[in-house]
């Protein structure tokens, strides 16, 4: 996909859409191609109102890839991409702030709270740290280079500059990042050996949210190890989720191999030992987005890798703890 020719706006990038028809393979180049753009934007958003979709083309500043503005009886291009601002509705703020780690001429490593989103995404487009961070710190062009649930709490690196992005986002794509997490859990019982590797296949069925452990060739492999037991005196009031087993909690070092949709928290539960506040494992409880009682006791606490332009090596540690709860911002 080219590069917009629009700049974010309030740090929301622009949303782009390919028109049917063209050369090039994509869902919709067997369709036909409307005779307008306004017939087009009629087919496409059938029932959005009329006012909506001119708005499309005014105040969302329809453009094609090559930057022209876009008028409601211009045709369109087979197969050619289009971007505009669509309407993003109020958020309520997540009470808590990002806090940052490193930041040199490529990259801005920060510390993501619980339950702020990394990226854009379904509910939150304005409340999550891209977005944020691009309007606080007048970065248009960062981005995140890899993700955490937004319940997960922890290390993210984002690239600044679109020129050097490539390279070390295929640092994580090519699994040359070592990530080390931390997370507070039941203490294990007697009979079970650690550390130890999971390795299991894990699906995610269509429409749930839970990620599953099902028979096949393993997909997902996560070293355990234990760090320390913690007995019920030494317990955080921050852990409102009781363990499961006697008054001991212990704090466990997961290391990712591979990166799985919700990997740590399913391994984990599949040892009986799920991750302490987690809403979705071993039951998935629908919680409210903005309930910050009880965060997940989970950590992106180191990363360490070989930077792709110098060679040299790079390692970043969390400045959070587990067993506190998130401070609000006043």
């Amino acid at each position: 996909m080219p590069r917009s020719p629009l700049p974010p706006r309030e740090g929301i990038s622009a949303t782009a859409l390919r028109a049917p028809g063209g050369r090039a393979t994509h869902a919709k180049n067997h369709l036909p191609v409307p005779e307008s753009i306004g017939d087009w934007l009629e087919s496409e958003f059938p029932e959005a109102a009329p006012a909506s979709r001119h708005r499309l083309l005014t105040e969302g500043d329809m453009r094609a890839e090559d930057g022209r503005s876009v008028k409601w009886d211009d045709p369109v291009i087979p197969g050619g991409f289009y971007f505009f601002h669509r309407p993003v509705p109020f958020e309520d703020r997540i009470p808590f702030e990002v806090g940052i780690v490193f930041e040199d001429e490529d990259l801005l490593v920060v510390d993501k709270p619980h339950f702020l989103a990394s990226t854009p995404n379904g509910r939150f487009v304005r409340e999550c740290v891209v977005t944020r961070l691009r309007v606080d710190l007048d970065l248009p062009d960062l981005v995140a280079i890899h993700r955490l649930d937004r319940i997960t709490a922890g290390l993210l690196v984002l690239s600044k500059r679109p020129e050097t992005r490539g390279r070390y986002q295929r640092l994580f794509q090519d699994r040359r990042v070592t990530k080390t997490y931390r997370a507070l859990a039941p203490a294990p019982p007697q009979e079970l050996e650690l550390p130890l590797v999971r390795e299991s296949r894990l699906v995610k069925p269509v429409g749930g949210r839970q990620v599953l452990e099902v028979e096949g060739e393993p997909n997902a492999i996560t070293r355990i190890s234990l760090a320390r037991t913690i007995s019920g005196a030494g317990r955080s009031a921050a852990i409102a989720e009781p363990p499961r087993r006697g008054d001991e909690i212990a704090e466990y070092v997961l290391e990712p191999f591979t990166g799985k949709t919700h990997q740590l928290r399913v391994h984990m539960n599949a040892l009986g030992l799920p991750i302490l506040g987690d809403p979705v494992y071993p039951v998935d409880v629908a919680p409210d987005p903005y309930d910050f009682s009880s965060p997940l006791q989970l950590l992106a606490a180191e990363l360490a890798f070989d930077d792709p332009l110098t060679g040299n090596p790079r390692h970043f540690s969390t400045r959070m703890s587990l067993g506190q709860a998130p401070v609000a911002a006043s």
